[in-house]
């Protein structure tokens, strides 16, 4: 989930802070402007009764895509949904195909009008769709089949990624020159997102990830972890990026995870948080990013880290009234504006789920419900 137009998000208050010394800071990077801290809102694209937004791209202040699914719970009438802002309101782009797409967890772009998602289908085949604010249509890779699974799909110029898993090993699926080639990784687990020539998942035991090197995916030694996993990664450069994820302890035991890659190595960072989940990662491309996720000691507060390379600071949204949980699973960075916004779900007190989108930054926010 991190993407060429990268992840956008979130509404919040400030907290922490603890030493960043694994991120290169850039060259020429600007100061952070103080208004970056101003929260601006909590809203919805109004999905249908127990809804969640996987993923979102920020192309423009009037270009942002976000994907997920509806009534989650129902295995007959769960259904993805793509969903476009349009600068005033967010709409549903169809999605033309009689099977129907399950879960969407992903979504990239080439251009404003070649925009990408995958996810499941309820053919049992993995999901890619294609398409624009008109409406998507299915793509089938010869090759593709059931019981493979696709986390993450990553579009750049004439090549588009997607990364899963088939046969307990990780899967990438490559689009170029219009063929599609398929290739396993020597080790066993799964991928979960791609951007920039680098994947990242787990093996099940530690973290994995992988790096395109000529034509072919290599494995890249990374920090031991045991029980480390990765949901997302970050590029800014071939020398710049930041890979997020979690430490597995033990039933309901789990840690936060950054590794971030100087060019040379990997290095994994220090964190001001214990037991916070960590899902997203976007970044403005000069050493500044914003890491979504799920706090459990504060739960009904949305929660963000935001690191530059002398520190990550702890952002946590007001706790609203009814929520018991909030999770933000992507987030995506403004360019221009300078703002992220995040997308997720919130849960009541009943269980029940709704999509959410926050927003944070510098200025006065579009209004979604316009």
């Amino acid at each position: 989930m991190t993407r060429r137009y990268q992840r956008r998000a979130l509404s919040l208050t400030l907290a922490t802070s603890v030493a960043l010394s694994g991120v290169t800071p850039a060259a020429h990077a600007e100061p952070r402007p103080a208004a970056i801290d101003a929260w601006e809102r909590t809203t919805s694209v109004r999905l249908v009764a127990d809804g969640s937004l996987s993923d979102v791209l920020a192309l423009s202040s009037g270009d942002v895509w976000a994907v997920g699914q509806q009534q989650i719970w129902d295995v007959w009438k769960n259904r993805g949904t793509i969903r476009h802002w349009n600068g005033e309101r967010w709409g549903e782009a169809p999605i033309r195909d009689t099977t129907g797409a399950g879960s969407l967890r992903s979504i990239s772009a080439a251009s404003s009008g070649d925009v990408w998602a995958a996810g499941d289908g309820h053919d049992g085949v993995p999901f890619i769709a294609r398409g624009d604010t008109g409406g998507f249509d299915r793509v089938r890779p010869e090759g593709l089949r059931s019981g493979d699974w696709l986390g993450g799909i990553d579009a750049a110029g004439e090549r588009v990624t997607a990364v899963g898993s088939r046969d307990d090993k990780g899967l990438i699926v490559t689009w170029h020159d219009n063929e599609w080639t398929f290739q396993p990784t020597k080790e066993k687990g799964a991928l979960y997102a791609v951007s920039g020539g680098f994947a990242v998942g787990d093996t099940g035991r530690a973290p994995l990830i992988v790096h395109q090197s000529g034509g072919d995916w290599k494995s890249m030694p990374v920090p031991s972890v045991p029980g480390g996993y990765l949901r997302d990664i970050h590029v800014d450069s071939g020398k710049r990026a930041l890979a997020v994820g979690g430490v597995y302890h033990g039933p309901g035991e789990v840690g936060p995870l950054a590794l971030a890659w100087n060019g040379k190595r990997w290095k994994r960072l220090s964190l001001p948080v214990k037991g916070a989940r960590l899902y997203g990662v976007t970044g403005d491309g000069k050493g500044r990013y914003w890491i979504s996720g799920y706090d459990p000691a504060r739960a009904s507060q949305a929660f963000m880290l935001r690191c530059d390379k002398r520190s990550c600071e702890v952002l946590r949204g007001a706790a609203a009234e009814g929520r018991s949980s909030v999770r933000l699973q992507a987030v995506a960075y403004l360019a221009g504006r300078q703002a992220v916004w995040a997308v997720g779900h919130a849960v009541d007190d009943q269980e029940r789920y709704t999509d959410v989108v926050e927003s944070f930054g510098p200025g006065q926010p579009d209004d979604p419900d316009s």
